[in-house]
Order: structure tokens, then C-alpha cells, then sequence
């Protein structure tokens, strides 16, 4: 039986920045399948945004390879492989000069295709994330950051992509909007037939978002798998982080004794 091509393969990948040698991702490997929901995890320097630059050339490896969707991007146009592939940036990254409309917009445009078309799949988009049509004409600057967000994933869906890039794209929003929008994304990157690979600091929250979860630390990969798999992972930095959740639950249970959601 022929084994499906990953959505993305990471190939013994290593990439350093520092003339010291020290390597922000050493000699990592992770294939990510067709339609997975895959979080990387890990603390401030633990490579996890440099291994997400790599898949979309943003930055190029020291060694190893990475293959998107079975092809090398090393051997690929980096402007075509980049918007064909979906990017939701921490805080939205919108243009705050342009409208709702034209930041989910650019990337089509750019591709050339019919304004009357992008008109349409903006309108689809802004209905999708559950946005209010009326911001449609709207500055981005004058939105909340939870609707910045969700024009942020509007316009990384919007030239149809099969995998999307999330680098911590929830981490500033208030504890209630971070929550539905976690929520809503997963709904979308099911009902669309996503492959999300998504950055994250919080490990409750890749827990509760992800097929399996990657954690880093010192630019290696300690552990990957489901919540299942991790949890009978012998490394202490793991077991560590897997009992947050737990620690934080129990804290504010004797703070808060009698609440429950």
C-alpha cells in the first residue's frame, strides 16, 4: 500500500542564527499527514518559529530539507509557495491603512484574479470567521482584537490554501475570545479539510486543539504525539510542562472553591 504524502516533512532540519554555533533548531524531523492539526509548543528560544519559517522559505536551514506537500521548497518559487499557503500572524499583522475588505483581499489580488471574485470570497470569508458584514469597509485599527484576529484567518483562507501557518495566534487576546476563537478555528480547519500547524506557549491550549503536539526546548524536538502518547513520555521537561494545566486547575480550585464552568 503506497504511504500517503505528508502534508509537510521536516527532514533532520537544522537552522542557527548565532556565530557561536548554537543552533535554534537542531536536526529536527516531524511529518505533519493531510489534514492534521499539529501544535508546536516550548518556551521563549525553543525553535518553534524558526521551525515554522521553514516551511514557507520565510528562512532557509543550515541542513536537512523540508518538503511541502512532497516537493522540496527549497527548489520552489518562495512568492508562489507563500501564498499558497495560508499565515495568521500574532496580532492579526493586518495593514491598518486598508479596509477588512482589502486585507483579506490582497492575496488574490495579487494573484491576479477578477475583482468581482474576490468581492465574493471575501464576502464568504467574513461570514465564515463570523464577522458582521457591516465592518466590512472598515479600518482594521478600529476593530477589537479578537475581529482583528478573525480577519487575520479570513484573509489567510482566502486564497483557498490546504495548509495554514499559525504563529501564536491567539496569545494576546482576552481569556473569552481566545477561548471561541480557538474553538471556531478548529471548526474550519475541519469543515475545510485543513492542515494547521500552529504555534502555541500554552500546552492546555494545544491540548485542547491539536491532532497531536510537538514540544521543543534548545531547538530539539523532546516529544511529539497525542495527549495519550505524551503523557507516558519519560522526559522531566515534558512531564513538566503536561502538568501546567493540572497545577494551575488545582490553584484555582482552593481560590475559587464552589465555581465550575
Amino acid at each position: 500500500m503506497t504511504r500517503p504524502t505528508p502534508a509537510i516533512a521536516y527532514d533532520h532540519v537544522s537552522k542557527s542564527f548565532s556565530q557561536n554555533g548554537a543552533k535554534a533548531v537542531d536536526n529536527v524531523s516531524i511529518e505533519v499527514a493531510a489534514g492534521e492539526f499539529l501544535t508546536i509548543v516550548g518556551g521563549s528560544g525553543s525553535g518553534k518559529t524558526t521551525l515554522l519559517r521553514l516551511a514557507n522559505r520565510l528562512i532557509e536551514p543550515d541542513s536537512g530539507s523540508v518538503r511541502v506537500l512532497g516537493q522540496d521548497v527549497s527548489a520552489a518559487d518562495p512568492i508562489a509557495l507563500r501564498r499558497s499557503i495560508g499565515y495568521v500572524f500574532q496580532n492579526g499583522g493586518l495593514f491598518p491603512h486598508m479596509t477588512v475588505a482589502a486585507n483579506i483581499g490582497i492575496t488574490p489580488h495579487l494573484s491576479g484574479v477578477d475583482a468581482d471574485e474576490i468581492s465574493k470570497r471575501v464576502d464568504e470569508l467574513i461570514d465564515l470567521v463570523r464577522l458582521d458584514r457591516d465592518h466590512r469597509n472598515r479600518l482594521t485599527q478600529e476593530m477589537s482584537g479578537g475581529q482583528r484576529q478573525r480577519v487575520g484567518v479570513a484573509r489567510a483562507l482566502a486564497a483557498r490554501p490546504k495548509i495554514v501557518l499559525m504563529d501564536e495566534p491567539f496569545g494576546a487576546l482576552d481569556p473569552l475570545t481566545r477561548d471561541a476563537l480557538g474553538d471556531d478555528y478548529k471548526t474550519l480547519h475541519r469543515n475545510l479539510g485543513l492542515t494547521t500547524v500552529m504555534i502555541t506557549h500554552d500546552i492546555g491550549e494545544a491540548l485542547l486543539l491539536a491532532d497531536r503536539i510537538a514540544v521543543m526546548h534548545a531547538g530539539r524536538l523532546l516529544a511529539l504525539g497525542n495527549a495519550a502518547e505524551l503523557s507516558r513520555h519519560d522526559d522531566p521537561y515534558v512531564k513538566k510542562l503536561l502538568g501546567t494545566p493540572r497545577r494551575q486547575a488545582d490553584r484555582l480550585q482552593k481560590l475559587l472553591p464552589g465555581v465550575s464552568a
